[in-house]
């Protein structure tokens, strides 16, 4: 039974599309179901349903994420993929200690996902292969996961030294430069310290982007809903549902009130290791997905703020539910093309910290007033008191100036009146 440190991947990898030899392989332990091999062509055809529904051709005359660092959180990225090659920074390995230390990780979830963010194809003019949301930007690699069938799992998932690495991972990848994080992960249960390193993840100006969960297909809780999943809960957090072919919820997402936005999440064409390349579904996919448009609107727009990137997607979003919002797709699916274009009317409220020092929310302020909010409570009643009492006050002011002007031209008349 996994504990509560237990962090799940939220995809499911249907069937391996082969290799770059015209090879492919299978992988029991998840159920995977091989197919023959495909040509890198036949894979930048099968993302066409994504392209289209995400409006990227149009969106990449405005930007492609160039500047950006995206760290994804995850099983590891292999950087030699011919998709990802010299886009990928391998950063800190958090679950060190877990497998054996002669078994390498598999990487084939962080890849995938690597690549729907960020993959920038290969061949001439980068024609064929996998193609992302944000293919100029970079991406960091944080491995904060192992996959079900490597063989530290278990222990991964119930040792308590293991319990916070995904809050250990968001900020090392803060202090490393990425502004946009990729968490295709869930868990039952949430730390203190793991909302501490959202909040100051968000203090830094970073977007969070995190995968709803993949228990929708099951009965709900007692709320009458499925599970709340974290850290795509926390407040703060870009939470993402899936959706299916006709652009709504997908069977197995999640439904509560955390989904903010949606993004298609069923046969999602992706690279996984060693040149190969995957099919698969989950809110995994869904969530790199919006990532790679939280990257496009960071490149065009770096000092916009998490909330108003938030903003810019939700306001933006098409396939809206009745009545503008629901906990299946949120406000709806995601459109990276008419969501740059709504963040280029709310980048007139950015504001800059230019200089200024993020304080870390997990510690205390130093000394002084600084960076001290004042909490003011407003009573009505005594507003209302006060307020007929400054009415009466300007009445009374007002008749004694009346009174005045009377008497004075009393005063005149009588003068007059004498004179003549």
């Amino acid at each position: 039974m996994l504990t509560r440190a237990a962090v799940l991947i939220t995809a499911t990898l249907l069937f391996s599309a082969g290799s770059a030899l015209g090879l492919f392989s299978t992988g029991p332990a998840l159920g995977f179901l091989s197919a023959g091999p495909a040509l890198a062509d036949d894979v930048r055809g099968g993302q066409q349903p994504v392209i289209s529904t995400l409006e990227l051709k149009k969106a990449w005359r405005t930007s492609k994420g160039a500047g950006v660092t995206v760290a994804v959180l995850d099983s590891g990225v292999d950087p030699g993929h011919r998709d990802l090659a010299g886009s990928v920074t391998v950063g800190k390995d958090f679950t060190e200690g877990a497998n054996p230390p002669d078994v390498p990780p598999r990487r084939l979830h962080g890849t995938y996902m690597a690549s729907l963010i960020a993959g920038h194809g290969h061949g001439r003019g980068g024609r064929l292969g996998v193609i992302g949301v944000a293919p100029k930007a970079r991406l960091l690699s944080v491995r904060v996961i192992l996959e079900d069938e490597e063989p530290g799992f278990r222990e991964f998932n119930t040792a308590v030294r293991f319990e916070n690495v995904v809050a250990r991972g968001i900020r090392y990848a803060v202090d490393r430069g990425a502004r946009v994080i990729n968490m295709s992960i869930s868990k039952d249960l949430a730390t203190e310290e793991e909302r501490a390193a959202v909040r100051y993840a968000i203090s830094k100006g970073v977007v969070l982007v995190a995968a709803a969960g993949n228990d929708g297909a099951g009965a709900p809780d007692e709320t009458g809903f499925a599970p709340f999943s974290y850290p795509a809960a926390f407040p703060g957090v870009v939470s993402v549902g899936a959706t299916d072919r006709r652009l709504r919820r997908a069977t197995f997402s999640n439904w509560n009130s955390s989904v903010l936005v949606a993004a298609p999440g069923v046969d999602i064409m992706g690279a996984g290791p060693d040149d190969e390349y995957w099919v698969g579904r989950g809110t995994s996919q869904a969530t790199a997905l919006v990532s790679g448009v939280a990257a496009l609107i960071k490149a065009k727009y770096p000092a916009m703020s998490p909330p108003l990137v938030a903003q810019a997607m939700t306001a933006s979003a098409t396939d809206r539910p009745p009545g503008g919002y629901d906990t299946g797709t949120g406000f709806g699916v995601v459109n990276a093309a008419k969501a740059l274009t709504e963040a280029a009317r709310l980048a007139k409220h950015t504001e800059t910290a230019a200089g200024a020092q993020a304080q870390d929310p997990a510690r205390p302020l130093a000394g002084g007033s600084a960076g001290r909010i004042e909490v003011v409570n407003r009573d009505q009643a005594r507003v209302k008191v006060y307020g007929a009492i400054a009415l009466a006050a300007a009445l009374g002011a007002l008749s004694s100036m009346w009174a005045i002007f009377a008497l004075v031209r009393r005063v005149r008349r009588a003068q007059s009146g004498q004179d003549a």
